[in-house]
């Protein structure tokens, strides 16, 4: 299984859009600072996924998301996520 994420900065409110077959890990490794981008911005909490049965669909799936570069995009995405079905 593979996942996109999107993550929120509890510091400045910026998200970060990433991919990961082990989302538990990469949330974890960006709130220890092991990433470049995130390490400034945490703490980090998890706001947004998708799963994904290929790594070809995650990541053109990420990349979508990343060519939009739109903030209220992103707050859709999770506001229709925490609506349910």
């Amino acid at each position: 299984m593979y996942y996109i994420y999107i993550i929120e900065s509890e510091k400045d409110s910026t998200f970060y859009i990433g991919f990961s077959s082990n989302i538990e890990e990469r949330i974890f490794e960006h709130n220890m600072g092991r990433t470049r981008y995130t390490k400034s911005k945490r703490p980090w909490k998890l706001r947004y996924v998708e799963r994904f049965s290929t790594k070809t669909e995650a990541l053109k799936r990420e990349r979508s998301i990343n060519k939009l570069k739109s903030h209220e995009y992103i707050l859709r995405l999770i506001e229709n996520q925490n609506k349910g079905p």
